[in-house]
């Protein structure tokens, strides 16, 4: 939720490359390994210094989070559940 959210106000969003958050944020943010200081640090210093790149996570955040919705949430797990029953 958080990497949605933050995608949703426009915020670039840095995220692990772990889980289920590379689906969820697809293309939409820079993908790290979060046990790498390097590669955070690295990808802070580009958001930081790079407005160009701001602006396209900017805009592909918000794009890929309107993909997401409490509508739709609820809709698909009321057909998982009435699968299972």
């Amino acid at each position: 939720m958080p990497a949605l959210e933050a995608m949703a106000c426009g915020t670039p969003v840095i995220t692990s490359n772990l889980s289920s958050l590379p689906e969820v944020v697809g293309s939409a943010a820079i993908l790290i390994n979060p046990y790498s200081i390097d590669e955070l640090a690295s990808a802070m210093q580009a958001v930081a210094n790079n407005s160009q790149l701001r602006r396209e996570l900017k805009v592909a955040g918000l794009r890929q989070s309107k993909k997401f919705n409490w509508a739709k949430t609820g809709q698909q797990t009321v057909e998982l559940l009435k699968n299972f029953l």
